[in-house]
C-alpha cells in the first residue's frame, strides 16, 4: 500500500512506515501532521477480487498506479531538475549556508540509504540465485522495483547534489546547476526503466519460469498424463497467475476418470505454486 502526496509545491511517494523529508510545516516535534492533498493510493484497488465486470480481479491495478508514479514523479521531476540546473548554469549565483546545505544533505542521505537497504534485505530475500538487477528485470512485485528504484535515485541523487554544492563552493558556481542537471538526469533514467518495466506486466507478462517448472513436475508426477502439450502463463497482479494449458493423456484413461485426473493435478499445481488463482486444463490429443 502506498499514496502519492503533495506538500510545498512537490510530490513525495509515502508507504507505511516509510519516512521522507519536506519543507517545514506547521507543528512541533511529536505532533501529527495531515497532508490534505492525496494524489494517488496504490494496492487497495489491486486485493479487490474478481467481480462480474473484473472475473479475474483487478490485480494489474497496481501495476497502473506503479506505472503513473514512474511519470508522475521520475519523469516530471526530473524534467524539471534538468530545467532548473540549466537555468543555474546560464545564471550562476555563489551559494550560501554551505554547512546547512551539506548537512541537511547528508542526514536526507542517510534516511534514505536506510530505505534502500531495507529494500536490498528484501530482494535478498526474494532473489534466490540470481543478481540484483537480474531479479530486478525479472521480478514482477511492481511495488518493490518502484520503492528500490525510488530510494537508488534519491540516494544517487543526494550524493550528487552534495559534491556540486561544494564544487560550487569551493570551485565554480555553475557546478551548483551542473548537480541539478545530473539529478534530473539520474530521474528520468530511473522513470523510463520502471515504466519500460511496468509497461511488460500491464500488457500481460509471462509468470515466472518456477511456475512453468512445478507444472511440468505436477504433469510428470502422474503416469496417467503423457505430456504437455500447450502452456501459458500470465501474471495478473502480484502473487496472482493465471494458468492454462493442454495436457495428453496416457493410453488407457478411461473418458470417466479425465475429470479426476484434471481435478488432482490442479490441485498439485496449486500446492507447488499457490500464487496460481485460475487454472485452466484441457485434456487433448495434440497442441
Amino acid at each position: 500500500m502506498y499514496a502519492v502526496v503533495e506538500t510545498g509545491g512537490k510530490q513525495y511517494r509515502v508507504a507505511p512506515g516509510g519516512v521522507i523529508s519536506v519543507e517545514r510545516l506547521p507543528g512541533k516535534v511529536g505532533d501529527v501532521v495531515e497532508l490534505p492533498r492525496v494524489l494517488l493510493v496504490g494496492m487497495r484497488r489491486a486485493a479487490r477480487g474478481p467481480s462480474e465486470r473484473h472475473p479475474l480481479g483487478t490485480g494489474r491495478a497496481s501495476y497502473f498506479w506503479s506505472f503513473l508514479v514512474a511519470l508522475m514523479l521520475f519523469f516530471g521531476g526530473g524534467v524539471f531538475s534538468i530545467v532548473e540546473g540549466v537555468e543555474k548554469v546560464l545564471h550562476a549565483e555563489a551559494v550560501h549556508h554551505v554547512g546547512i546545505g551539506v548537512g541537511i544533505l547528508g542526514l536526507s542521505l542517510a534516511i534514505e540509504a536506510g530505505s534502500l537497504w531495507g529494500c536490498l534485505r528484501e530482494i535478498h530475500r526474494k532473489r534466490g540465485t540470481r543478481g540484483v538487477w537480474e531479479f530486478l528485470r525479472a521480478t514482477k512485485d511492481a511495488e518493490l522495483v518502484v520503492c528500490t528504484g525510488e530510494n537508488v535515485a534519491a540516494a544517487v541523487g543526494l550524493a550528487f547534489a552534495m559534491i556540486a554544492m561544494l564544487l560550487a563552493w569551493q570551485v565554480d558556481p555553475r557546478f551548483d546547476g551542473v548537480g541539478s542537471i545530473l539529478v534530473g538526469g539520474v530521474l528520468v533514467y530511473v522513470a523510463v526503466f520502471l515504466a519500460r518495466k511496468v509497461k511488460s506486466l500491464l500488457l500481460g507478462e509471462r509468470a515466472d519460469p518456477e511456475i512453468e517448472q512445478g507444472f511440468a513436475e505436477a504433469v510428470a508426477a502422474d503416469p496417467r498424463i503423457a505430456r504437455v502439450l500447450h502452456l501459458i502463463t500470465v501474471q495478473q497482479g502480484p502473487g496472482e497467475v493465471l494458468l492454462a494449458a493442454k495436457v495428453k493423456l496416457a493410453e488407457g484413461v478411461a473418458a470417466g476418470e479425465v475429470v479426476a485426473v484434471i481435478n488432482e493435478l490442479e490441485s498439485r499445481v496449486r500446492a507447488r505454486a499457490p500464487e496460481v488463482r485460475w487454472s485452466f486444463i484441457e485434456p487433448d490429443a495434440s497442441a
